[in-house]
Protein backbone atom coordinates (compact mmCIF):
# COMPACT_ATOMS: atom_id res chain seq x y z
CA UNK A 1 0.00 0.00 0.00
CA UNK A 2 1.50 3.16 -0.92
CA UNK A 3 2.33 6.13 1.48
CA UNK A 4 -0.21 8.81 0.92
CA UNK A 5 1.35 12.52 0.50
CA UNK A 6 0.74 13.78 3.57
CA UNK A 7 2.53 11.48 5.13
CA UNK A 8 5.30 11.50 2.58
CA UNK A 9 5.86 15.11 2.86
CA UNK A 10 5.89 14.26 7.13
CA UNK A 11 8.56 12.39 6.23
CA UNK A 12 10.59 14.19 4.15
CA UNK A 13 10.09 17.27 6.71
CA UNK A 14 10.99 15.08 9.34
CA UNK A 15 14.51 13.92 7.34
CA UNK A 16 15.19 17.37 6.14
CA UNK A 17 14.51 18.96 10.23
CA UNK A 18 17.07 16.15 11.12
CA UNK A 19 20.21 16.99 8.96
CA UNK A 20 19.45 20.58 9.96
CA UNK A 21 19.44 20.16 13.44
CA UNK A 22 22.15 17.17 13.81
CA UNK A 23 23.99 18.71 10.62
CA UNK A 24 25.08 15.21 10.11
CA UNK A 25 23.52 12.35 7.61
CA UNK A 26 23.28 9.32 6.17
CA UNK A 27 23.86 8.22 2.05
CA UNK A 28 20.50 6.04 2.36
CA UNK A 29 18.68 9.30 4.12
CA UNK A 30 19.63 11.03 0.77
CA UNK A 31 18.34 8.50 -1.32
CA UNK A 32 15.12 8.12 0.88
CA UNK A 33 15.12 12.16 0.05
CA UNK A 34 15.40 11.14 -3.23
CA UNK A 35 12.47 8.37 -3.18
CA UNK A 36 10.18 10.44 -1.58
CA UNK A 37 10.53 13.61 -4.19
CA UNK A 38 10.05 11.68 -7.08
CA UNK A 39 7.26 10.00 -5.82
CA UNK A 40 5.82 13.27 -4.68
CA UNK A 41 6.33 14.99 -7.98
CA UNK A 42 3.90 11.84 -9.45
CA UNK A 43 1.07 13.32 -7.05
CA UNK A 44 -2.07 14.00 -9.28
CA UNK A 45 -3.13 16.14 -5.75
CA UNK A 46 0.49 17.73 -5.25
CA UNK A 47 0.85 21.64 -5.09
CA UNK A 48 2.04 23.26 -7.73
CA UNK A 49 3.69 25.59 -5.20
CA UNK A 50 5.84 22.51 -3.76
CA UNK A 51 7.79 21.45 -6.79
CA UNK A 52 10.14 24.26 -7.02
CA UNK A 53 10.77 23.43 -2.97
CA UNK A 54 10.83 19.61 -3.33
CA UNK A 55 13.76 20.50 -7.29
CA UNK A 56 15.85 21.99 -4.82
CA UNK A 57 15.48 19.04 -1.95
CA UNK A 58 15.63 16.66 -4.75
CA UNK A 59 19.60 18.25 -5.81
CA UNK A 60 20.15 18.47 -2.21
CA UNK A 61 19.99 14.88 -1.97
CA UNK A 62 21.70 14.49 -5.18
CA UNK A 63 24.66 16.11 -4.39
CA UNK A 64 24.58 14.22 -0.92
CA UNK A 65 24.75 11.22 -2.46
CA UNK A 66 27.38 12.17 -4.53
CA UNK A 67 29.65 13.90 -1.80
CA UNK A 68 32.46 12.88 -0.28
CA UNK A 69 32.32 15.02 2.67
CA UNK A 70 28.38 14.62 3.28
CA UNK A 71 28.22 16.16 6.91
CA UNK A 72 29.95 19.36 5.18
CA UNK A 73 27.55 19.21 2.43
CA UNK A 74 24.78 19.01 5.35
CA UNK A 75 26.44 21.61 7.33
CA UNK A 76 26.61 24.01 4.44
CA UNK A 77 22.54 23.62 3.60
CA UNK A 78 21.45 24.39 6.74
CA UNK A 79 19.48 27.83 5.83
CA UNK A 80 18.25 26.10 2.99
CA UNK A 81 17.31 23.00 4.72
CA UNK A 82 15.47 25.38 7.16
CA UNK A 83 13.90 27.27 4.37
CA UNK A 84 12.43 24.43 2.95
CA UNK A 85 10.75 22.57 5.99
CA UNK A 86 9.40 26.37 6.38
CA UNK A 87 8.01 26.56 2.84
CA UNK A 88 6.12 23.63 2.90
CA UNK A 89 4.94 23.95 6.33
CA UNK A 90 3.37 27.06 4.98
CA UNK A 91 2.20 24.89 1.79
CA UNK A 92 0.54 22.02 3.33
Amino acid sequence: MPIRLQDQLWLLKDILNNHQSDCCGSISECEQVERLVKSLMTQNDLKQDLKPILLEVYQYSQSGIQSNHLNQHIESSREELSQWVNGMNQLT
